[in-house]
């Protein structure tokens, strides 16, 4: 196995493992070899260095240091995603588990109407969507569910 520094068209830096040179080199021929963040396939490698292990205190200071935001997000798609996330959560109520109980208790007019969000099993969110229950899945974990 070999592990290459790579780099899209766009500059986003990566790294990935390959059985072999000849490998990669198939693979990025064939346009299989594609940045993580943008998802072109128009990818190069690196300048690499060999891997020598700095020391342990050296170690932390670097990864201090370079590491990038996690909390901030590194393509459109998750500045997208995070914005709706936001509009989500400041524009309705989270209901936790109870979702499925309080969409149909809205839908059968035994409550008042209002924007929720929440947690469903699939055969609940399932038997919302046979009983006409409009329901849409979110494309992001509740906030207390995120490491």
């Amino acid at each position: 196995m070999i592990r290459y520094s790579l780099k899209c068209k766009a500059g986003h830096g990566f790294d990935s493992w390959f059985q072999n040179a000849e490998a990669f080199s198939a693979l990025q021929s064939a346009g299989q070899v594609a940045c993580p963040i943008c998802g072109t396939a128009s990818v190069e490698k690196s300048l690499m260095a060999p891997a020598v292990r700095p020391s342990r205190k050296a170690e932390a200071r670097a990864m201090r240091a370079d590491a990038p935001a996690l909390t901030e997000p590194q393509s459109e798609l998750e500045a997208a995603i995070a914005a709706l996330r936001r509009q989500i959560e400041e524009n309705s109520d989270y209901v936790g588990m109870n979702f499925a109980t309080e969409a149909r208790r809205m839908h059968l007019g035994e409550v008042p109407e209002r924007p929720i969000h929440g947690e469903a099993r699939l055969e609940e969110a399932r038997k919302l969507i046979e009983e006409g229950v409009p329901v849409a899945p979110l494309p992001f974990l509740p906030a207390r569910k995120v490491n």
